[in-house]
């Protein structure tokens, strides 16, 4: 079951779901707005990926990023959230940006017990650049509610994660 505002607003309230900071207008009739932070990866060098090794990554920080035509980069929400053990959440890209050309993943799913920023994965589908501003709204959050709580809650490998964070694929144990 999705959460509505009224649910959403009350889970804020008690502290049950945490979102820090929350913007007054984030709290949408299905889901929470999330702002674009100022952090961003690009992929480092022109060398082939492997999923078995570290992958290099350029950090940039500012208030502005150029994303060019057919190009990658990673970015965070300016929002740090905290998921019970018994919410889930999908992170779904705006309709207004997706009309742009700018396509937003973060492999579309917050398992429960999650705790930290959301590193999203943006590419520019257009033929032009795409300008990113900080602090503009950039994804959108779907709270859903599990039928009970989760008998392991998320302790994965990104959790608590602040800023961007790059692929950790190499940490895997099913190699």
């Amino acid at each position: 079951m999705i959460l509505s505002d009224a649910t959403l607003n009350v889970l804020l309230q008690s502290g049950e779901l945490q979102i820090d900071p929350l913007a007054p207008d984030a709290i949408q009739p299905g889901s929470v707005d999330c702002r674009l932070g100022r952090h961003f990866l690009t992929v480092d060098g022109d060398a082939p990926i492997s999923i078995d090794a570290p992958v290099r990554y350029h950090e940039t920080e500012s208030d502005h990023m150029m994303i060019p035509p057919g190009q990658f980069l990673l970015a965070t929400t300016m929002e740090w959230i905290k998921l019970p053990p018994n919410l889930s959440a999908f992170v779904e890209g705006r309709s207004s940006i997706g009309r742009i050309g700018l396509f937003i993943q973060n492999a579309g799913w917050v398992d429960a017990g999650f705790e930290g920023s959301i590193t999203l994965e943006l590419f520019n589908a257009n033929t032009v650049p795409i300008q990113l501003t900080a602090g503009r709204r950039i994804c959108q959050l779907v709270f859903c509610r599990m039928d009970q709580a989760a008998l392991n809650p998320y302790r994965g490998k990104y959790q608590g994660q602040r800023v961007t964070t790059g692929s950790l694929i190499h940490m895997d144990s099913d190699r």
